[in-house]
């Protein structure tokens, strides 16, 4: 029987989907099923580039259907921004491989500052390139500065006729090679600040953009491209000023909440293929899964799995459901970005300790889940950028909780609008959140959950006897750490809630918390080792050390869910 709680296109079925989704993932599903293991692997070997697959999304409609939202559907009823079922075909397309996933997601990235214009000709520009199967892209990066905005040296020169000459380059720019449109941040040569800040729409096929290379050895086209004097009218600009940076910023917020499902179906695919794999080899006269070790690393790897989906799927129903008055999902997004991805290098990494040499391979999914996993928690900064990030948040949902009506499970057939008309870029000091604790107490009896909780109630203690003095508040080495152990809380609170909403087992939550006991208790050793750490902090540290609450039988019942995966999946030839 499978496993309910994993992805597998055997028994695949989205029924909580409108008809037109189902159709839509399933016909993705089977697009890859029916091109088989052999072909997707030589491809990403050969460093093709998607064309084929951009031609059956384009006739299917796959991503018009998805990525346009009601505001420039026209009226037709299947098109919609619904975040639920963005997230399922992130989950598809990392399952069969990160480029068709990465080809998508810079889609999304250039779509977001023209869904957040008022500018209907590139609205209307925007919605019919979609509905050709275009593909899009994102000029915000540049070789010099990364993704320092504030520096862009993007320059807007006026032409006197009330437009543009764009001259500069950028870098790292996915789907440069072929996007039909890509939206292009710069400034204005004479404003100087904020005010002249410039968001505007470009085309590759121009003969004044010049694309100067791919600059990674893949089938993602992560590029380099120059404009030349590129013109640029009235009817190109998609925000100015202050607005321009904010679309940016906000883009990031609805985009890159995409790195955490593209994660999960990596490991997903990759866990069938490594279970499968020990579970038939023999070593010493015995299955490699009879030795001890081996059950626990890769029971380990199965339940931070199932941690990633469900803290995923929790953040979902928070996005959907944002406004203004709940901007909540501004920590839950860089949590995916940044604590979901890097567990799912930890998944990989305890399932390639079991499988060694086999993880090299050249005719397994594996090998390639090894490497592209790396790229996720990288792809928006840095794990540090997004930790710097979520510390703004700990104060306010630690302590200071606000009354919120219960965030449902949000898997209905609605536009997600909000996420295109988010205002300022700003305020995430000021934000409020409901209270964490009852999360925990809906499972204070689950032993690992209620020892779980003493660590996350010593936190606040940490936080209002021992927290960083001035001098240690510039020392980002010893604050990260702290961030490590408020990541932690924030991953458990969603986790629970919807492990409630789901019904989850107890024995995989129970062993699920097992596993972030101990990596509290890392994380607060870590803690205790900084430079900068007081004597009241590394004694804080030790004694919020804690080992998990052990139960033999639990972990057997938890291993034969792990066990049963092996067959439970292979890619057809």
């Amino acid at each position: 029987m499978a496993d309910q709680l994993l992805f597998n296109p055997r028994t695949y079925d989205p029924a909580h989907f409108d008809p037109e989704t189902r159709r839509l993932l399933r016909a993705t599903v089977d697009w890859f099923e029916a091109r088989g293991k052999r072909r997707l692997i030589e491809d990403y070997r050969s460093r093709a580039w998607l064309a084929e697959f951009l031609e059956f999304s384009a006739k299917e409609g796959l991503f018009a259907t998805f990525l346009t939202p009601a505001s420039a559907a026209d009226g037709q009823p299947d098109k919609r921004w619904d975040t639920a079922r963005i997230a399922a075909l992130n989950e598809i397309f990392g399952f069969y491989g990160l480029d068709y996933w990465y080809a998508w997601q810079v889609t999304i990235l250039g779509l977001g500052p023209v869904w957040q214009s008022d500018n209907a000709t590139v609205r209307a520009r925007a919605a019919e390139l979609l509905s050709q199967g275009e593909v899009f892209a994102f000029g915000l990066s540049e070789k010099a500065h990364g993704a320092d905005i504030y520096s862009t040296d993007m320059l807007l020169e006026p032409d006197g006729d009330g437009g543009f000459r764009a001259t500069g380059s950028k870098y790292y720019i996915g789907n440069g090679n072929a996007a039909g449109l890509v939206s292009v941040f710069g400034r204005r040569t004479d404003i100087e600040g904020p005010d002249g800040y410039v968001f505007f729409a470009a085309d590759s096929r121009h003969s004044a953009y010049r694309l100067v290379k791919n600059v990674v050895d893949s089938s993602k086209y992560v590029s380099e491209f120059r404009l030349e004097d590129y013109p640029v009218g009235a009817d190109d600009i998609l925000h100015t000023g202050r607005a321009a940076f904010d679309a940016a910023l906000n883009t990031v917020n609805v985009g890159k909440f995409n790195l955490c499902t593209g994660a999960i179906g990596i490991c997903e695919h990759a866990m069938y293929e490594a279970v499968t794999h020990a579970q038939n080899r023999i070593l010493y006269g015995r299955p490699v899964t009879a030795f001890p070790h081996v059950r626990r690393e890769l029971t380990d790897a199965y339940v931070r799995l199932v941690g990633m989906k469900l803290f995923s799927d929790r953040a979902v129903d928070y996005f959907r459901s944002a406004g203004p008055d709940d901007r909540r999902y501004l920590l839950f997004n860089p949590m995916t970005k940044m604590k979901v991805t890097t567990e799912g290098e930890k998944v990989i990494d305890l399932m390639w300790d079991v499988i060694a040499a086999k993880g090299f391979e050249k005719d397994t999914y594996f090998s390639q889940a090894a490497t592209e996993i790396r790229g996720l928690p990288k792809l928006e900064g840095t794990v540090h950028v997004n930790l710097a990030l979520i510390l703004k948040f700990m104060g306010n949902h630690l302590f200071n909780p606000a009354e919120y009506d219960e965030v449902p499970t949000r898997l209905d057939a609605a536009d997600d609008a909000f996420l295109f008309r988010q205002g300022p870029a700003r305020g995430l000091g000021a934000i409020r959140f409901h209270d964490w604790r009852a999360a925990f107490d809906a499972y204070a009896e689950v032993p690992n959950v209620a020892r779980f909780r003493e660590q996350a109630d010593a936190l606040c203690e940490f936080v209002t006897t021992a927290a960083p003095d001035e001098a240690q508040s510039r020392d980002l080495d010893l604050l990260l750490a702290v961030g490590q152990l408020f990541a932690l809380v924030v991953h458990g609170q969603l986790i629970l809630e919807q492990a409630r909403l789901t019904g989850l087992d107890a024995d995989v939550l129970d062993e699920l918390f097992a596993v972030l006991v101990r990596d509290y208790s890392a994380h607060a050793v870590e803690l205790h080792g900084k430079d900068s750490a007081t004597a009241e902090q590394q004694s804080w540290a030790l004694g919020a050390v804690r080992r998990p609450v052990v139960d033999e039988a639990r972990s057997a019942r938890v291993w034969e869910r792990v066990e049963a995966l092996a067959g439970a999946y292979e890619m057809a030839p």
